[in-house]
């Protein structure tokens, strides 16, 4: 694939099928939510040239747009912000959570005048898109949209910005208590930046 190609969905879902990324099993999300699918996105970012295309692709869906800011949550957020933020020639930062508040730290501040364009890698139910979407507006800065790899929501979840998602999914997902693989007893693994791997 030539660097200049237009990816497509399908295009997307095949990188992640080429690079391990899609999993199946019974998996914990972030959002506590159980799930018998789970898209592992750093098997996608461990190889620059995927990481590259497809932080390119989401740098042109949003070139309508001036760009001085991409930010995105600590840890998944971190190479997409860089690489988004390398396309347009911008500043890169990222949050992390400090005593469980998403936070600004290592000198990084965002001027009010500033336009920012937000980023993450996978969105389920978009909490710690909407987390950072607050810290955002708590700066007075513009928030230009949410830049997203994929949306396993299936287009469910309504952030309040323009976002654009290179692949929207709809993952199966159940609340502990109705889950039919906790039923079955099949071993639960947790994933996700805030967990240790456990089965």
């Amino acid at each position: 694939m030539e660097i200049g190609d237009i990816l497509t969905d399908r295009e997307v879902l095949a990188i992640f099928e080429e690079t391990g990324s899609y999993i199946k099993g019974h998996f914990l999300l972030t959002s506590g939510l159980h799930s018998d699918r789970y898209f592992e996105k750093f098997r996608i970012l461990e190889h620059p040239h995927h990481a590259e295309r497809m932080c390119k692709e989401l740098a042109i869906r949003f070139g309508d747009v001036p760009v001085d800011v991409v930010i995105g949550p600590a840890i998944g957020g971190i190479i997409i912000a860089y690489e988004v933020a390398r396309q347009f020639n911008a500043r890169a930062i990222f949050t992390e959570r400090v005593q469980g508040k998403m936070s600004l730290r290592r000198g990084f501040e965002i001027q009010p005048h500033e336009h920012v364009l937000i980023v993450e890698d996978l969105i389920t139910t978009g909490g710690s898109v909407r987390e950072v979407i607050r810290l955002v507006e708590d700066t007075k800065a513009h928030i230009q949209g949410i830049g997203l790899l994929m949306d396993r929501s299936g287009g469910t979840v309504d952030l309040g910005y323009r976002t654009d998602a290179l692949v929207t999914t709809e993952i199966s997902t159940f609340p502990p208590e109705e889950c039919p693989l906790c039923k079955q007893n099949i071993p639960l693994t947790e994933r996700g930046s805030r967990n240790i791997l456990r089965t």
